[in-house]
């Protein structure tokens, strides 16, 4: 990924706030078949290893289980705020007429290896932490939960997955979020974005310019 030194974003906290903020990510994997991509929610154990590791877990049916191996490296990549920079909205264009259009958006690359975890607990533990996570996150006024259903179906559905886990050892943050331009400028991009529900990365914009 290219990343200029001004667009790098290094603090773990910011890096992992981004991931439990999207947690679908986008599994690269590499194999004798090639490339390939996979869209996985995942739970981020920010205190666990170097870096922090990531679970989720996978359909029994997906082709790529056959292509996994134990150890094998990967990358999940998660994307956080992103939308399109008119240069109508920077100050300076109405001054100078040198701006172009450009995208901001916030980015981290988690780099590791990958273990299977195809065990009827892990899976069962890990559904049940996303299910409550992503029930509370979806403001539902009766939490969906595993016992809502039978058993039966439940031990069904959860032996129709296996689980996966990374333990990261490589985090790449790009938050490119105009802190190449002045601060009359970055205040219009915001704005704009601002006004055409990019609210989340508008404030992104304002808090890189104070450092925060």
């Amino acid at each position: 990924m290219y990343l200029p030194d001004h667009f790098s974003e290094t603090r773990p906290e910011k890096l992992h706030a981004l991931i439990q903020a999207n947690p679908l990510g986008a599994l690269v994997t590499h194999s004798a078949n090639g490339l390939d991509a996979n869209h996985i929610p995942f739970e981020l154990l920010a205190e666990q290893g170097v870096e922090g590791t990531l679970q989720g877990h996978i359909a029994r049916a997906n082709p790529l289980l056959q292509q996994l191996t134990e150890g094998m490296p990967v990358l999940v990549i998660f994307q956080g705020a992103q939308g399109y920079v008119s240069p109508n909205w920077y100050q300076s264009k109405h001054e100078t007429h040198q701006q172009v259009p450009t995208w901001n958006y916030q980015v981290v690359h988690a780099h590791g290896r990958l273990r299977l975890r195809d065990d009827e607990r892990f899976v069962r533990g890990l559904v049940a932490r996303l299910t409550r996570s992503h029930e509370v996150r979806s403001e539902q006024p009766r939490p969906w939960k595993m016992t809502d259903s039978s058993a039966d179906y439940i031990r069904r559905m959860l032996a129709a997955i296996v689980g996966i886990e990374i333990e990261i050892e490589q985090l790449v943050g790009k938050f490119k979020l105009s802190q190449n331009k002045a601060p009359a400028d970055i205040a219009g991009a915001a704005a704009g974005l601002e006004a055409r529900g990019h609210a989340v990365l508008a404030q992104a914009m304002r808090e890189a310019e104070d450092g925060a």
